[in-house]
């Protein structure tokens, strides 16, 4: 539909037109950046991912690999003459190097089993670290295969023995890697000591712990040497860094005897007299870190005296400041209605992505103090120019209990209110929603349908209170707070409360059947990888132990009235909403037992319900998966809203 101006209506496919950028890195002089940029070619159904050069003074962009899937993961060396990137053009991805004024890439390892990690560049310029798979061959899958792990597989990793991580050095004028960790957890976040003389990194997924989220704090030498920093249970450690001294190391976090969802600090932890010190115990929301995926190159940006760390609060996300010496200080640097994530620093300048609820993310810098800000990326103008986006009304309601809710309205640009409107929930259950970019939310409104995404109990960014509420009530507390938020959007004027949809993916798509076992005023539901039985996902799902207990409060033996109570299956036989089901045959997280038992139960009662599977595909392909994968979850979402709503 074209509007007025020229511009048209979000359309169907346009999420996939989009370019998304990954990691960035500013060049050692500050002059250059470098980041991955991903493309969709939608006629060809070719993704691929290439290393851009960006010139942060004149804002020039050139595209420094064409061979290749995918490149990414830039790392400039300290001299600033060349980077080093991951590359799949040899087969398996491998480290390549490439000067950064023109000329060919290097293949610079040749694992046969390939490379996993980012490359880490050595202070001194010497030496590349990486992780790799210790296994020369993988595994056959049509072998007998014995299970001894307590959690054996991981959504989106697959069987965890084939994953195992190592850390690997090669000095730059070798041709050999030398491996220096042998063991059985997936070793990440590397991060070379200011005398290039030791690593220190995160130990995940331990073979005997179900709380896979947990990691050990370890450093290793270059002789394998290893000493162990933080235990599993001292807490939940996200990522770490040296201090410029390399005698204290610092530590995002949040400590293991705390409720799931609880805030995560930053942490100073001093080698020599063991001390812990918590910089942020006043930071109501804590800080927010990119952990995933698991093999993160983020880095925890700081000077001699202060450390840059992201901030989620109501809906936004920042960038703060925070001291790590002398008193507990933080302050607000970048704000406003968007989401920024820190990529990288120096002691003038820090660069970031600026997102917002009509554009994934560009590339910004500023000095350090947060001023001057300015965009040098432009990968998606073009596209920008030629859309007319929704409107957004910011909403806010208090619950029959006295529960303070945030929440927003998007707004077709035609018609009239009130509109047929959609709730799409937010996953977790301690994800949150705000001014940042939501995939189907721009196609939805584009379409005419008003979008209503909210922040129940449970999300991120409110404080501890509010997201820790959910303990032993998933279900019954939060899709409350959601309906709640329907009524007040039909008491504005904005919905047509007898034109409602429903929608979620993963805890969302939980909510989604849970909700609709609970009333029958939606016209149409869709429940992407859903749970449905808290039972069974105790024992099939990768979290299912470590996170039924932090967050139910106790196995299922032991409070099985909660199991039962929170369970969607168990208000199946009450559903009457037509139902699409869109299941990833291998999801780890929410598997595809979960949405066959609801699938059954609705068939068994007479309701209306179909299922859309998605063979090969982890939990949340239809958001970062291939092409034909996300437009189908376009197509069937967008087909079914509009039969019934």
């Amino acid at each position: 539909m074209t509007e007025s101006g020229g511009k048209r209506s979000f359309g169907l496919l346009d999420d996939l037109r989009y370019a998304r950028i990954g990691s960035a890195r500013l060049s050692p002089s500050g002059a250059l950046a470098v980041c991955d940029v991903t493309r969709h070619d939608l006629d060809k159904d070719i993704t691929t991912t290439s290393i851009w050069r960006i010139d942060l003074a004149s804002g020039d962009a050139r595209q420094l690999t064409q061979a290749g899937g995918r490149n990414a993961s830039p790392s400039w060396s300290p001299d600033g003459e060349q980077i080093a990137f991951l590359s799949d053009r040899a087969g398996a991805k491998q480290i390549f190097l490439l000067p950064i004024d023109g000329g060919d890439a290097r293949q610079f390892t040749h694992l046969p089993q390939g490379v996993d990690g980012p490359p880490v560049w050595s202070p001194d310029g010497e030496t590349i670290a990486f992780t790799a798979p210790s296994q020369a061959e993988p595994r056959d899958p049509s072998a007998p295969y014995r299970v001894t792990r307590t959690v054996y597989r991981f959504d989106g990793i697959g069987y965890l023995d084939e994953a195992v991580q190592n850390i690997y050095i090669q000095p730059i004028d070798s041709d050999e890697a030398i491996q220096l960790t042998d063991d059985p957890h997936l070793d990440r976040t590397l991060r070379w000591s200011p005398d290039s003389r030791q690593l220190l990194y995160l130990a995940s997924f331990d073979p005997d712990r179900s709380d896979l989220f947990s990691a050990k704090l370890r450093i290793v030498n270059l002789d394998g040497d290893i000493e162990e920093i933080l235990g599993l249970d001292w807490g939940f450690i996200k990522s770490a860094g040296w201090l410029p001294d390399g005698k204290g190391i610092l530590a995002v976090a949040s400590r293991g005897d705390q409720p799931m969802a609880t805030k995560d600090d930053l942490w100073i932890i001093d080698r020599e007299g063991g001390e812990f010190v918590n910089r942020t115990a006043d930071l109501p929301t804590g800080v927010e870190v990119e952990w995933f995926p698991v093999f993160s190159a983020a880095k925890i940006l700081h000077s001699d005296s202060t450390v840059l760390v992201n901030v989620v609060e109501r809906g936004r996300k920042g960038v703060y400041e925070v001291a790590l010496r002398g008193e507990r200080q933080w302050r607000p640097l970048l704000g406003g209605k968007r989401t920024t994530a820190l990529q990288d620093a120096n002691d003038k300048s820090m660069l970031f992505l600026s997102g917002d609820l009509e554009n994934p993310g560009e590339l910004h810098i500023a000095d350090i103090d947060g001023s001057n800000e300015r965009q040098i990326t432009r990968f998606n103008h073009e596209l920008r120019d030629q859309l007319d986006f929704a409107n957004v009304e910011e909403l806010h309601y208090e619950t029959e209990d006295g529960a303070q809710i945030q929440g927003w309205l998007l707004q077709p640009n035609h018609g009239e209110p009130p509109y047929p409107a959609i709730l799409y929930i937010h996953g977790g259950p301690h994800g949150w929603y705000g001014y940042n970019y939501g995939s189907d939310f721009q196609m939805l409104a584009g379409a005419g349908y008003a979008v209503l995404f909210v922040n129940p109990r449970g999300s991120t960014g409110y404080g501890d209170a509010f997201a820790t509420a959910l303990s032993g009530s998933w279900g019954a507390l939060d899709h409350k707070d959601l309906l709640a938020g329907v009524d007040h959007a039909i008491e504005a004027g904005f919905v047509d409360p007898n034109r409602l949809g429903i929608c979620g993916l993963s805890y969302g798509g939980y909510l989604t059947c849970y909700t609709i076992g609970q009333t029958n005023r939606f016209k149409a539901a869709v429940a992407e990888n859903p749970i449905t039985d808290l039972v069974s996902r105790y024992g099939t799902a990768d979290m299912g132990p470590w996170g039924s207990l932090s967050e139910l409060g106790g196995k299922p033996h032991e409070i099985p009235d909660v199991y039962r109570r929170g369970s969607p299956v168990a208000y199946a036989h009450n559903c009457r909403t037509p139902t699409l089901l869109i299941q990833c045959e291998e999801d780890y997280r929410c598997p595809a037992g979960q949405a066959e038992q609801f699938y059954s139960h609705l068939k068994a009662n007479g309701c209306v319900v179909e299922m859309l599977r998605i063979p090969g595909a982890a939990h949340v392909a239809s958001i970062s998966g291939p092409i034909r994968i996300q437009k189908a979850q376009n197509e069937a979402l967008l087909d079914w809203m509009q039969r019934y709503v």
